[in-house]
């Protein structure tokens, strides 16, 4: 088995937020680092921040929806070693507003970055895996693939699709033994994604309780890289949110669309913006969107207290039928 120095890996949305975060937990390894992002100058900034622990960093400016510059990405990386070890997808967007309110436009390059993106990393490196035998694709999906959304129609599109792409493509690479494909769920993370969304609510935004520490992605790309496996819901809140929407769909999606309906509704007025979905902003580089703390033990336990108190729900109004 190869030491962390030996490995090549590969991180796509590396600029900020989950990325960045990943970058510098692998960084304390020493490993050898591939960064990709739209935006250089931030990826400079890592690099450096990764060289300072003692790995090696490699910046590769990549906008993931242009499958030339991802197939671009992929060359460089086996530039180091003539190997790619492990590749985390992770770049993505977020646009908010209700469908109509959104341009056509916005939604497609939502879909562009968070599907396609995505496809056009695994479709330019599973060539090198399945010439050396072996890899590890991490794809940092978000409880998004499980739990629908409201206001967010074309971010739920890609998110499930996205779990969808994966599981065919464990399907396909089923013969080979040695190449993994490993899904992340984590929950709302603490990370500058809200403040680069395309906001057409005309609300200022703010992420949905519990809110965790991007630290909790890193940690999980750690765990996976050492021991693979097809799905890690990364804190067992993911867990539980999934398991909200497949017991409880309906009640579960519009319970939250009349959450957001009643924040819009008492939210500070903003204008409309892009964000970062069409082009890149220039701030918000960190890890941190600057959320406040992360979840606290009363609100992540929140979860475990909806689903019991439907499961119990169910259970009574059964109960009642067969009377």
């Amino acid at each position: 088995m190869k030491s962390w120095k030996q490995k090549v890996i590969v991180i796509t949305g590396a600029s900020s937020g989950a990325g960045r975060a990943i970058a510098l937990e692998l960084a304390k390894k020493q490993t050898n680092l591939v960064l990709a992002a739209r935006r250089e100058k931030a990826l400079d900034e890592l690099a450096e921040e990764c060289l300072s622990f003692g790995a090696t960093a490699r910046v590769v400016p990549t906008d993931v929806r242009n499958v030339n510059e991802v197939r671009h990405l992929a060359e460089s990386a086996t530039r180091i070693s003539g190997v790619i070890d492990v590749w985390v997808n992770n770049a993505g967007v977020l646009a908010a507003g209700a469908l109509e309110q959104l341009p056509a436009a916005i939604n497609e390059q939502v879909i562009m970055t968070n599907l396609v993106g995505y496809i056009n990393g695994a479709h330019e490196v599973l060539p090198y895996f399945k010439e050396q035998g072996y890899g590890t694709l991490i794809n940092n999906i978000s409880i998004g693939g499980w739990f629908p959304t409201p206001y967010a129609a074309a971010y739920t599109a890609s998110k499930f699709g996205l779990r969808g792409f994966s599981e065919a493509l464990k399907g396909e690479l089923s013969a080979y033994s040695d190449i993994h494909v490993v899904d992340l769920y984590p929950p709302f993370l603490d990370t500058p994604g809200i403040q680069h969304a395309a906001n057409y609510t005309g609300k200022r935004l703010m992420p949905a309780p519990p809110i965790y520490d991007p630290s909790i992605v890193a940690n999980a790309v750690i765990k996976r890289i050492e021991n693979p496996c097809e799905r890690d819901h990364v804190v067992a809140s993911s867990g539980f949110i999934r398991l909200a929407y497949a017991l409880f769909p309906k009640l579960s999606r519009n319970i939250t669309a009349s959450g957001i309906r009643k924040y819009l509704k008492h939210a500070d007025p903003i204008h409309t913006t892009p964000g970062n979905v069409l082009t890149t902003v220039e701030f918000g580089s960190s890890i941190h969107g600057g959320w406040g703390k992360p979840a606290s033990k009363t609100k992540r336990v929140l979860p475990f207290a909806i689903i019991a108190a439907l499961t119990a729900g169910i259970s009574m109004y059964s109960k009642m039928k067969t009377r």
